[in-house]
């Protein structure tokens, strides 16, 4: 397995980013991976090499890239629940600086850079986010439904807003298939707005699956931070990885 660090063209400047591929030629199928607040870190470079184990190509692109390059914030402590907290109110204006244009425009270029190569497999890429990086799968998928054959979002927050923009209501456009694993104790994403997604999604005849996970804390998967829950992070695998057998078989 390679792991490196690449550098790719946007609308906005250049996003860093790692990519993470297999040994051998290829091509491989690409899965795009988008991060938590946090950013891309060594916590994100594992789990894309499990994915990629897998047999597919993973790049992991900063997604707060205009205010510069990872990491933008000191994270040795981020296991701390204080330290992480404190993070977060210097991180939360750039997680609002991700409109939906803005993601849609990314990822396109996201997308044009894995085409463009000659080890990624033609066709539609899958994309998995974490955190906010869950929400903004779900803003991607319905921006470029013709280039994303499946996404999943672990416990992505306010994904059902009172906004004109809010993620939900954009589900319509959505041809791939979906994967929602919610946590049970995440107040950005209560039960009430997981049943008003999934309500939305019905309407709209998404392929989906929408699990809560019970006891899991917002940020489950997250090893390096307080709220990692072990358990639900292996169901967590699973369910990805049925995902991407059935959308985007290695085969």
């Amino acid at each position: 397995m390679q792991t490196t660090t690449v550098d790719i063209p946007t609308s906005d400047g250049v996003a860093d980013a790692y990519l993470v591929r297999p040994d051998g030629n290829g091509p491989w199928p690409a899965v795009l991976l988008f991060q938590d607040a946090f950013g891309p870190r060594p916590r994100l470079v594992e789990m894309a090499e499990r994915i990629a184990e897998r047999g597919y190509l993973v790049l992991v692109p900063h997604l707060f890239h205009r205010a510069g390059r990872a990491p933008l914030f000191d994270l040795s402590r981020l296991g701390d629940p204080e330290q992480r907290g404190a993070i977060m109110e210097q991180i939360m204006p750039l997680v609002g600086s991700l409109t939906p244009d803005v993601i849609s425009r990314d990822t396109a270029a996201y997308l044009d850079f894995l085409a463009a190569r000659d080890d990624v497999r033609p066709g539609p890429v899958a994309l998995t986010g974490y955190c906010m990086g869950g929400t903004n799968a779900l803003r991607a998928i319905e921006a470029h439904p013709d280039r994303i054959a499946a996404a999943a979002s672990f416990h992505g927050g306010r994904i059902v807003t009172d906004a004109p923009d809010s993620p939900h209501l954009g589900v319509g456009s959505i041809t791939g298939e979906l994967y929602l694993g919610h946590a049970d104790q995440d107040p950005s994403m209560t039960l009430e707005q997981i049943a008003t997604l999934e309500k939305a999604l019905d309407a709209a005849g998404v392929r989906y699956r929408s699990e809560v996970y019970p006891g899991a804390r917002h940020g489950f998967t997250v090893a390096d931070t307080a709220a990692y829950d072990e358990r639900a992070t292996e169901r967590h695998w699973t369910a990805l990885f049925d995902l991407l057998a059935r959308a985007l078989p290695t085969g």
